[in-house]
């Protein structure tokens, strides 16, 4: 299987990155190909909603980094979101990525499966009830199958996630895919 990891988070070390990590590391194990697409290290500038791609078949008015990973996220058959949460969504990194699937909505619809992996300093339970219906409502707009989510609530630091069991829930994800 073809899987395309999105991380939203500015912190090559933080929380985030470590369950990205430990994903990887298990899909790998498991003998699948993994692309990792860092949204906060690249250069992805904002959708205008000019409507551009949509009289130059599906091609993007902005030259940037998302050029060259619509082929590869298009061929994957799998899309991991990676982020930390703020103020109860995705990062912006990560959320400029997702806007700007609007070029190739076409080609990225249908026959994917998904899953979303977020880090939250709060613990209370209802913590990431706000990102995780966007993230539901982005699969039913993409008609995309939900494969799992991994929500790390209270894990404001690298050494307490590191110190929980989410990382290895992480690698197990990665390791089970089907």
């Amino acid at each position: 299987m073809k899987i395309t990891v999105i991380t939203g988070s500015p912190r090559r070390k933080g929380t985030s990155a470590l369950l990205a990590d430990k994903f990887i590391e298990g899909a790998k194990d498991a003998g699948h190909e993994v692309l990792r697409f860092d949204a906060a290290f690249e250069d992805v500038k904002p959708c205008l909603a000019c409507e551009y791609c949509a009289n130059h078949n599906s091609e993007c008015v902005r030259r940037d980094a998302m050029n060259t990973w619509y082929d590869k996220m298009i061929a994957s058959d799998m899309v991991v979101f990676v982020t930390p949460l703020y103020y109860y969504s995705m990062s912006t990194q990560i959320k400029t990525v997702i806007d700007r699937f609007h070029a190739n909505n076409g080609k990225l619809a249908g026959n994917k499966k998904a899953m979303i992996f977020a880090t939250s300093y709060g613990a209370d339970d209802w913590t990431m009830e706000a990102l995780e219906k966007n993230y539901e409502s982005i699969l039913r707009f993409m008609n995309w199958e939900d494969a799992g989510k991994l929500f790390a609530i209270g894990c404001p630091s690298r050494e307490i996630i590191e110190n929980s069991e989410f990382p290895s829930k992480a690698y197990e994800f990665g390791k089970n895919i089907k």
